[in-house]
């Protein structure tokens, strides 16, 4: 372990979706925190946030939830995150660590610096980790479990904010996560490659299938094969995060999607032609791949991707 356990006194979560009640689960299953208190602006997901005994206190405000906290994790939509760091900027207490779990981390950085006081020690974060359920009753504490947290820091060298950096990381390590730490536009550019532009095109590619007009939608649910199957899987995440993420990582996203359109168009060129040595060439790339990410157990080489049947 990296530290001794509880590492931080005061929990606050704002935001209480699949990424903040895993977080719940795992300080309290770790230890890593002495106490926890969550804020959500739905009531609903306030009450069930109780019912489900995640928090030692439910907040009616940010700014309840983040008084004498020691960390504050921010897990709402990212944009939303500006304005409820704003909400609750005048409660934060001095040294306090800030941070988020945003999939877009620029845009993060420059509204959280903007939000809260400069008594506090602001480090971006990634949880590279999910899946398609949202809501309190979503998360679970192994979700982190040997998955990556990109920590985007700041351009500080002072010794109190490096020691933040690393209390953090020790925190997300107590929750089974492995971490690095990114620039944060070279993080953008990275996750654009690797989530945004895939759940783009899974977004696109279950719309066009139910839009088919000469298919019908119980063929589209009667036959689909593991490979759709997979995308609706992605398209199925939240609609409102992943707005928020296409809208505040344009640049990035239509950079990698430019790049992926003239590859498109090349491979349709190969099919048109009869290529098939380019085909071939490009499936046994991609393929290796794969068995690139199952080495580095970021996913399972069970059959069916080690998915319970039905599920």
């Amino acid at each position: 372990m990296a530290a001794d356990l509880p590492l931080f006194e005061r929990l606050a979560i704002i935001g209480c979706g699949l990424i903040g009640s895993s977080i719940a689960h795992g300080a309290r299953a770790t230890g890593a925190a002495r106490q926890i208190a969550i804020y959500d602006a739905s009531p609903q997901a306030r009450a069930r946030i109780a019912e489900l005994g995640l928090a030692d206190e439910v907040s009616e405000t940010a700014a309840q939830a983040v008084t004498g906290a020691d960390l504050v994790v921010f897990a709402t939509p990212v944009r939303a995150i500006g304005e409820a760091a704003r909400a609750c900027a005048t409660a934060l207490k001095p040294g306090a660590i800030v941070t988020d779990v945003g999939s877009v981390k620029a845009a993060v950085a420059e509204a959280l610096t903007e939000a809260v006081p400069d008594s506090v020690f602001v480090v971006p974060g990634h949880p590279i980790a999910g899946t398609e359920q949202s809501g309190p009753d979503a998360g679970f504490a192994e979700l982190f479990h040997r998955r990556w947290v990109i920590l985007t820091p700041q351009a500080r060298e002072d010794d109190a904010y490096l020691e933040a950096v690393q209390r953090l990381a020790d925190f997300w390590t107590a929750l089974g996560a492995e971490v690095e730490r990114m620039d944060e536009k070279h993080h953008d550019l990275v996750l654009a490659v690797t989530s945004h532009l895939p759940h783009l095109i899974a977004y696109n590619i279950v719309g066009t299938a139910a839009d088919m007009e000469e298919v019908t939608r119980a063929e589209v649910m009667k036959y689909s094969a593991g490979g759709f199957r997979d995308f609706t899987r992605i398209a199925a995440s939240d609609p409102t995060m992943w707005r928020d993420i296409f809208l505040t990582n344009k640049d990035a996203v239509l950079e990698i999607l430019g790049r992926f359109t003239e590859d498109l168009q090349a491979l349709s060129r190969a099919i048109r032609w009869g290529e098939g040595d380019k085909l071939y060439d490009l499936f046994s790339r991609t393929r290796e791949i794969r068995r690139g990410v199952i080495a580095a157990g970021q996913e399972s080489a069970e059959p069916d991707f080690g998915r319970k049947r039905g599920g």
